[in-house]
């Protein structure tokens, strides 16, 4: 399995702070933001991984990271024009990715605990053409939204509804085979302009082909500045033994 890191963006939810930097340079707790989604994928025993990179500050961030042999990775990167959103991101990995299967994570997201390898094994080994982990939020009308029928079955997503449906989110961690790039070239943008995660999420429902798994660590994005704020609280929490 290779990984992906997006790290593109123009992050204007949190300016002043991003208004000369990446926000994936900024600290959460004693590291840098971008940090994180590197753990996140180490632990799943990834070691190729590209870095989708765009908005400010991208030599810092090459800069920061190199050739990812301080980090155990082999990282290369690839540049983003403007923002368009997660899936056209996803779609610039396709020479990468090649015939193999793939983890994209979120570069602002914080995740602790979790044991994300069984699951990234559960993945790869099973009849899935994609998958996410859902997380139980206070505010899911900022994110994308699962849908789940009376019997529990999780029946769609729908990006951040003005009404939700449930209080759980796909959180920033998404599995996928190769032919999501075909899917990925169907899609149209949103009414946000953008090319949506949650549609190639949709596709993958109704042939009984996603992969969902709660998450039973702990997670925060980092993308406004108060869940900045709240992730470096979780970055800095001492973790128990289970984790």
């Amino acid at each position: 399995m290779k990984g992906l890191i997006l790290a593109g963006g123009t992050a204007s939810r949190l300016h002043p702070l991003t208004l000369v930097t990446n926000k994936h340079l900024l600290p959460v707790y004693d590291r840098p933001m971008i940090y994180y989604p590197i753990d996140t994928l180490r632990g799943m025993g990834i070691r190729e991984v590209m870095v989708i990179v765009g908005g400010r500050s991208i030599g810092d961030i090459v800069e920061l990271l190199a050739d990812g042999g301080d980090f155990g990775l082999d990282l290369t990167y690839r540049y983003q024009r403007g923002a368009l959103g997660i899936a056209h991101a996803i779609g610039l990995a396709r020479d990468f990715v090649g015939d193999d299967s793939f983890c994209v994570v979120l570069g602002d997201n914080v995740l602790q605990g979790g044991h994300l390898k069984a699951v990234a094994d559960a993945f790869e080994t099973g009849p899935y053409d994609a998958g996410t982990l859902l997380y139980q939020v206070p505010d899911p009308e900022r994110f994308g939204v699962a849908e789940f029928d009376d019997k529990g079955g999780l029946v769609g997503f729908e990006e951040k509804p003005k009404a939700p449906k449930s209080d759980r989110i796909p959180i920033g961690v998404y599995f996928l085979r190769p032919d999501a790039f075909d899917v990925i070239a169907t899609l149209t943008p949103s009414g946000r302009g953008e090319f949506e995660i949650t549609d190639v999420l949709n596709h993958y429902i109704p042939l009984g082909r996603l992969f969902w798994h709660e998450y039973d660590g702990r997670w925060t994005d980092a993308g406004t500045v108060e869940s900045l704020l709240h992730a470096s609280m979780l970055a800095s929490a001492p973790q128990t033994a289970a984790e």
